[in-house]
């Protein structure tokens, strides 16, 4: 199979389901979803599995033996090339190419729009349920991808460090929040992860999101950390950046973590 790009439409994909082929279909929409009708061959992964679901941050990376259970269920290897999607424009699905990208597996693409898209596209769902074939996985993290507070800290007054935080504009400006800290780490530029979904295009990413991100601040020549408050909606704002040949890295802590920290700075 030829190699596949990282965003890949529904058209494709169906293409590509029609005959025989070495993919691993990831749906991570919610079980409703899934149990309603799904594209065939998609295996149901509940996002939860990707978090270590431990106050006070609950959204940071599942331990490494949890990990090891969930690829090997998903029977992983080497070559498997992974194809993630879920049901609300690309949160979870990026937050599973991320989980990924932590433990250096680089065989990836992501369903534009997810099956919002391949509803529109009038593609067929099935309810039957995949047979899977484990694996034996052994992961390591990337401590390059797993970023911390201290590697934030340390690229804070760096000109070309750039901070993406995708929460809503309540949040941003310390409006909203559950933290004992309110606001947003000093410099991020604040770009709300649904604002680079087109809603008229089956939840696809926008096709101006290059220019849209320009015109904040958000370019390609900056080293980017994007967040959220659990490192969910900074998902899809990761997969953006990859899309778009950004280098970025996602920060799992998140505003939970920075929120919380003693040490960390904050602006409102």
């Amino acid at each position: 199979m030829a190699a596949l790009p990282f965003v890949i439409e529904p058209t494709q994909l169906a293409a590509l389901l029609a005959q025989p082929n070495h993919l691993l279909v990831v749906d991570l929409s919610s079980d409703a979803t899934y149990q309603q009708g799904h594209i065939d061959e998609a295996v149901h992964v509940p996002p939860q599995l990707l978090l270590c679901n431990q106050p006070p941050v609950p959204g940071k990376i599942a331990s490494v033996d949890q990990l090891n259970r969930l690829f090997s269920f998903l029977g992983l290897t080497p070559d498997t090339h992974v194809v993630v999607y879920d049901d609300e424009g690309g949160g979870w699905a990026g937050r599973f190419i991320w989980t990924l990208d932590a433990i250096g597996h680089k065989r990836y693409s992501y369903l534009n729009g997810g099956i919002h898209a391949w509803k529109a596209s009038k593609l067929p769902l099935t309810t039957k349920i995949p047979a899977v074939k484990p694996s034996q996985v052994s992961v390591t993290l990337d401590p390059n991808v797993v970023i911390e507070v201290r590697d934030i800290l340390c690229d804070l007054d760096k000109a070309d460090f750039v901070v993406w935080d995708a929460r809503s504009p309540a949040e941003y400006h310390g409006q909203r929040g559950s933290t004992p800290k309110l606001g947003h780490i000093p410099g991020a530029i604040n770009c709300d992860w649904t604002n680079l979904m087109d809603p008229n295009n089956g939840l696809r990413i926008r096709e101006d999101a290059r220019e849209y991100l320009a015109d904040l601040g958000i370019t390609a020549d900056k080293r980017i950390v994007t967040h959220c408050q659990s490192h969910h909606r900074s998902g899809f704002t990761y997969l953006v950046g990859k899309a778009l040949r950004f280098n970025i890295r996602g920060y799992h802590g998140s505003w939970a973590e920075w929120g919380s920290h003693p040490d960390t700075p904050v602006e409102v």
